[in-house]
């Protein structure tokens, strides 16, 4: 029967026809809104460990799925489909309906099995070590339900949605956005599995250097990693040694060799000492460094390379619960003056601050803060804490750039470098319209725990030809005190040794933005005013010295022009002693009218 034959059958008898189609869209409609509905509780239940909940909400989740593909296979829907005009609108629908129905069954449901399957607080790290076995034998299904969510998503993605009704392009625009952030979560939860096993040493025991950075003399990255330590994980516990400093590394001459271009913006002291190899913000180059420098002096051969700043530290203690420091070599070393109990609330205050008034040896200063991380990090090998709470803790600490993994493994690090974990400020892990503001103090001193910022992109309006303009605004402020020359120590301000009067802090501000971009122009507090110009691969980068006496404030803007990136634009900012949600403000668009 041609569709001719089968669209006259559907004249005559149009009236019953379209009151069946009709009763099919309803039922499609309420099974998948009911689906919709299902999913935040399920979720829900799954990190509330409710797992009976869980079963039975898989179970009415499937159901609602099965009963919409049902309705959209019917066979007057699938023939109305092939009509001109109004067909692509139902041929679409029931492609909603069969993705959502292959997302419930070949995703969500066996992941929710795998899941559940998982003893979460016996994955935590403890001092007998961790079964890593359930993680890698959960591997494939994970990566299976990721390739059933991939493939649903391109089926989706595949539709011409131009020619659709509104009141199904956009139900049909929604489903194509869910889809594709549950490919991207599915993708690294695949990954995960896939790579977390080996590196926590289920095979063999892995090395990785320890870089404890110190917000208050910032590096693009952080801070500088003053403290150093080997961490090794052997089938999943954890345990430190060889503390170290970058102090006792000293220089290195000839200096270890770094890539040209980074060096021509950052200079030769990447390559010289330990303490400002991360002047690039990019992580693998300032681990590989790192490295490179710890196996020259220590002789000593890693497997990569772990950062980890303060505040990290903090949310780590959030979960862990405070960890004592009463031994007598610590007691000693403080004379009892900086708290015998750190914990998530007073660890950054005391190490970015209080240790600098009270160890007066640098020497001393790095010999607790490895301390410190040794006792952290025990507290976290010995299985203290909940788990769920942990892993919010760092992924925390990973989404703020708090936390970064390197590894020399090439194939590992190939992996790595797709998430915002690797550092990276090229590749896949980067999204085509990211800008970046980083800062690397030029004090030469610890002021930057007194400094407050905020950082804004400013969008312009897209030009005739096609480009756009985004503004990048830093503010700085100098919370110190007025007498801070005279009320810090000298260890805190540097008392002038590097030409920065005490109580001022001298910072290279740095501007990055997309690839294939230009950096037009810098001002400072609305004054256009010379800046070094340079590029890191295909991304434009922008460097300006700023100095603020105590309780000054600046602006600095660099333009941004001949923007390709038609997306979204997002900026990753060095992080500090500051929550970053006051750090980072709201994009603000321009009027069409304003100036560049």
């Amino acid at each position: 029967m041609t569709i001719g034959i089968c669209l006259a059958v559907l004249l005559v008898t149009g009236g019953a026809a379209a009151l069946w189609i009709t009763a099919k869209a309803f039922t499609i409609k309420a099974e998948l809104e009911s689906s919709a509905q299902l999913v935040p509780k399920l979720k829900e239940s799954v990190l509330q460990n409710r797992s009976g909940d869980v079963s039975s909400e898989v179970d009415e989740l499937r159901r609602h799925t099965a009963a919409a593909r049902d309705a959209a296979s019917d066979p007057l829907w699938t023939l109305v489909s092939a009509a001109p005009w109004l067909g692509a609108n139902f041929s679409a629908t029931a492609e909603v309906a069969r993705s959502a129905d292959d997302v419930a069954n070949l995703a969500i449901a066996p992941l929710v099995k795998v899941y559940d399957s998982l003893n979460w607080d016996k994955l935590m790290p403890s001092g007998s070590g961790t079964d890593l076995e359930p993680i890698r034998k959960a591997a494939p299904a994970v990566a299976s339900a990721a390739q059933a969510v991939r493939a649903s998503a391109e089926r989706l993605n595949g539709i011409d949605a131009s020619s659709l009704l509104p009141q199904i392009s956009g139900p049909l625009t929604q489903a194509r956005e869910q889809l594709t952030s549950t490919v991207d979560e599915l993708n690294t939860a695949s990954d995960a599995a896939a790579l977390a096993p080996a590196m926590l040493g289920s095979d063999k025991p892995r090395h990785y250097l320890l870089l404890v950075q110190n917000n208050a003399e910032a590096r693009a990255t952080g801070g500088i990693p003053g403290a150093l330590v080997v961490l090794t994980a052997d089938k999943g516990k954890l345990s430190l040694s060889a503390e170290s400093s970058a102090t006792e590394l000293g220089a290195f001459n000839p200096p270890i060799s770094v890539d040209a271009e980074q060096e021509r913006i950052y200079s030769s002291r990447m390559g010289t000492f330990m303490q400002d190899v991360n002047f690039t913000p990019d992580f693998p180059t300032s681990a590989a460094t790192a490295l490179k420098m710890w196996e020259q002096k220590k002789g000593e051969l890693l497997d990569g390379v772990i950062s980890i700043d303060p505040v990290a530290l903090g949310y780590i203690l959030d979960a862990t619960g405070p960890v004592s420091l009463q031994e007598p070599q610590m007691m000693a070393l403080t004379e009892g003056k900086l708290p015998a109990q750190l914990s998530g609330k007073n660890v950054v205050k005391t190490l970015l601050s209080d240790v600098y008034a009270q160890i007066k040896d640098p020497n001393a200063q790095d010999v607790y803060f490895a301390a410190v991380a040794k006792e952290i990090f025990g507290a976290l090998s010995s299985g203290k804490g909940e788990a769920k709470s942990l892993l919010a803790g760092v992924g925390k600490g990973v989404d703020e750039h708090r936390v970064l993994l390197w590894s020399a493994d090439t194939e590992e690090q190939s992996v790595l470098e797709k998430y915002t974990l690797s550092g990276s400020i090229s590749g896949p892990s980067v999204p085509a319209a990211q800008f970046g503001a980083y800062f690397n103090d030029g004090t030469g001193a610890k002021m930057d725990y007194y400094v407050k910022r905020t950082v804004q992109l400013i969008q312009q309006c897209t030009a005739a030809d096609g480009y756009g303009t985004v503004r990048v605004r830093i503010t700085s402020t100098n919370t110190a005190p007025i007498d801070a020359a005279t009320s810090l120590p000298n260890y805190v301000t540097a008392g002038g040794a590097y030409g920065v009067p005490a109580g001022s802090v001298q910072t290279n501000v740095i501007a990055y933005g997309p690839a294939q971009a230009y950096v037009q122009s810098a001002t400072q507090d609305g004054k256009t005013v010379p800046f070094g110009s340079q590029l890191h691969g295909d991304r434009p980068v922008g460097t300006l010295s700023e100095r603020l006496a105590p309780g000054q404030t600046s602006t600095i803007e660099f333009t941004f022009i001949k923007i390709v990136q038609h997306s979204q634009p997002e900026v990753v900012v060095t992080p500090t002693v500051q929550s970053m949600d006051k750090v980072i403000l709201p994009t603000q668009s321009a009027s069409c009218g304003a100036a560049g």
